[in-house]
């Protein structure tokens, strides 16, 4: 039986799955000892912890160096050391490797790919101790989002390339009446055939979950793949990609159909993204690069998510505390360093109606300050929650943050009970004005909120709507029990081509995205020009190639 065959019900799940936009999961989010074995928590933390202080064993073409650039937000010395390559060796090894991949076939190639992911995700906890040590996320958050949420992804990036490859007939008899002369017959072949090289560079929060739909639907179409992690999350990377040069080579491929590329320097990075075989790039990270990239890689399709000011407008409420309680986890999930998390928080000036009565705009600011202190309250829950802040800049823009406006809740320093050299910071809640817009018109990235009063609700929603389409966003929400106003942000979130959430108060959040139902990004703002995941993220990653005769 092919790999295809044996991995057929998973393809055809997910087929289903993409069609309806329907709740589905084949891959148990929940950590437990009865799915994934009594010991396979302990074993996958054992496995990244034997990979400390050593050589990450990967062998590749054009090894020059070994680099260990990795410094875990938790305090965890890793000096776990990756191969640096030279690039013109990756991108000779991936164009060698490449005519046989794409000889496969769409059925070969989904097959071996399917493979992969299966045993990707025998290895979750694996991967998942790799996510948390290296992003700072919560060990929760690490197994979900860096496990399986991310599997998920990887497997609609796959379904939707198999849509796009099998709309295209394999041959065709084709037949021309010609009047009393017989009619012209051609026997014509459709090939596909990937673009060139893919480029996935990663990103330094969610090294699985944002590269797996770029890397899979790269592959799936047929394209080598060269993927370029953050340096400080290349263990991630690096595992996905051993277990895909695994599986490639016992089926007999060159493995250098995914290849590695650690390193610390950006000219790297800039030599491998403007290369002329490098045919896609996917780019998630800050505008700066992702600009560069657009500006300077012409020869390829870049699919770029960058920065962004995610919005909430409250107008009025039924549920007063459910909806602070919500808003609440979603600005300390993950210390905010999720690109869906919300910024700016919009309220009127005067207040609003709740069923609680009348909230005036600090009384809000207020109650969101002591409903985030509840969430925290216990340090266990809340360390779990925050998880720790990655980047050494992201603690000078929290410092930089109370500067600005008035400080609702400020942000403090917590003790991590496991990893007492780990940077945890709560929340910081600072109360601005609609004039204010040089401070939150442009992205603060981490635990960082803007409560910004409006001079009325309409002023809210116009606003709301400038900001997207200038800046971007990758999220909206609205609180509102007024249909009419409901209606305007609807409207608000068509013109600014965003995804809208309406009245969140149960255990679903703004900043969540679900596998095979949401799509994250529209493509439509200037947060990013692609979306994960629908035809057009991977049908322009091979072309058609035609031959025909005459019978």
């Amino acid at each position: 039986m092919s790999l295809f065959d044996t991995h057929q019900p998973l393809l055809d799940g997910a087929l289903k799955a993409v069609a309806s936009r329907q709740y589905w999961s084949p891959f148990p989010e929940l950590p437990s000892p009865k799915v994934y074995g009594e010991t396979a928590a302990a074993d996958g933390q054992a496995a990244v912890m034997a990979l400390t202080g050593k050589n990450y064993p990967l062998q590749q073409p054009g090894e020059r160096a070994r680099v260990a650039p990795e410094r875990s937000p938790y305090g965890v010395t890793l000096d776990i050391r990756y191969p640096q390559c030279d690039p013109a060796a990756l991108i000779a090894a991936a164009q060698v490797a490449e005519p046989a991949w794409t000889a496969l076939g769409p059925h070969g190639r989904i097959g071996v790919l399917l493979e992969a992911l299966v045993r990707i995700h025998r290895r979750s906890h694996e991967i998942a101790h790799a996510v948390m040590l290296t992003t700072g996320q919560g060990p929760m958050m690490a197994f979900q989002a860096g496990g399986p949420h991310a599997q998920e992804r990887a497997l609609e990036a796959i379904a939707y390339a198999w849509k796009a490859m099998t709309d295209v007939p394999a041959q065709a008899r084709w037949e021309k009446p010609q009047g009393k002369k017989p009619p012209a017959v051609l026997i014509k072949h459709f090939e596909i055939i990937g673009r060139g090289i893919g480029l996935v560079i990663g990103c330094a929060t969610f090294p699985t979950w944002n590269t797996y739909p770029g890397l899979f639907a790269t592959l799936a179409t047929g394209n080598p793949a060269i993927v370029k992690p953050h340096p400080n999350a290349i263990l991630p990377a690096a595992l996905t990609v051993s277990i895909l040069r695994d599986v490639l080579s016992e089926q007999g491929l060159d493995p250098n159909v995914v290849t590695l590329a650690a390193t610390v320097d950006p000219a790297v990075t800039q030599t491998l993204a403007t290369h002329p075989a490098v045919a896609s790039i996917d780019f998630t990270g800050g505008n700066v690069f992702g600009q560069w990239l657009l500006a300077h890689a012409k020869q390829a399709r870049v699919y770029a998510e960058m920065a962004g000011v995610n919005t909430i407008v409250i107008e009025s409420t039924d549920h007063y505390a459910a909806m602070l309680r919500n808003i609440a986890f979603s600005l300390s999930l993950y210390s905010g360093q999720m690109c869906t998390t919300t910024q700016n928080i919009l309220v009127p000036r005067q207040g609003i109606q709740t069923d609680q009565g009348h909230k005036t705009f600090a009384q809000v600011g207020h109650d969101l300050a002591a409903a985030i202190e509840t969430w925290l309250a216990d340090p266990k829950v809340a360390t779990a929650v925050l998880g720790a802040v990655g980047s050494p800049d992201t603690l000078a823009r929290i410092e930089a943050a109370s500067k600005v406006g008035t400080t609702i809740l400020a942000a403090k320093p917590l003790v991590h009970p496991d990893y007492p050299q780990a940077h945890v910071r709560t929340p910081t809640v600072i109360a601005l004005e609609q004039a204010d817009s040089a401070v939150y018109a442009h992205e603060c990235f981490g635990p960082v909120s803007y409560l910004v009063a409006t001079s009325s609700r309409d002023d809210a929603a116009l606003l709301a709507q400038s900001l997207i389409c200038e800046h971007g966003a990758m999220t909206l929400g609205v609180y509102s029990i007024d249909a009419h106003y409901i209606e305007q942000m609807i409207s608000v979130s068509r013109r600014a081509r965003v995804a809208l959430s309406i009245n969140l108060t149960q255990d679903v959040y703004v900043n969540q995205s679900a596998s095979f139902s949401d799509y994250h990004g529209t493509g439509g703002n200037p947060s990013a020009n692609a979306s994960y995941t629908h035809l057009a993220f991977v049908a322009d990653r091979f072309v058609i190639v035609q031959r025909r005769e005459h019978v």
